[in-house]
C-alpha cells in the first residue's frame, strides 16, 4: 500500500513556513485518495500558489503515485484561520 501521507509530507515541508502545523488526513478507497491538507492560512496560501500553480505541481506528483495503483488522488486544501476551502 501507498504512503500518501509520507510522499506529501515530503513534498510540502519545505514549501511551509511551520511543517509541525500542517494536518494531513488521508481517505482511501478502492478507487480514490483524498488527501486533505490543512494549514495556516499563510501556509495554504504557500501550498496553493500564485495561480495555484504549486498545487497543481503538488497534485501532478501525487496523481502518479496514485496512478500506479490505479487510484484517482484528489488534494484538498483547508486554511485554520477562516474555515474557507480552496479547491
Amino acid at each position: 500500500m501507498m504512503d500518501y501521507e509520507k510522499i506529501v509530507r515530503k513534498i510540502i515541508e519545505p514549501i511551509v513556513e511551520d511543517p509541525a502545523s500542517v494536518f494531513l488526513r488521508v481517505n482511501e478507497e478502492e478507487k480514490e485518495v483524498l488527501i486533505i491538507i490543512a494549514a495556516d492560512k499563510e501556509d495554504t496560501a504557500r501550498l496553493i500558489g500564485r495561480h495555484g500553480l504549486i498545487a497543481n505541481a503538488i497534485r501532478e506528483v501525487v496523481s502518479v503515485a496514485g496512478k500506479s495503483q490505479n487510484k484517482r488522488v484528489r488534494l484538498k486544501f483547508e486554511s485554520f484561520d477562516d474555515g474557507k476551502k480552496e479547491d
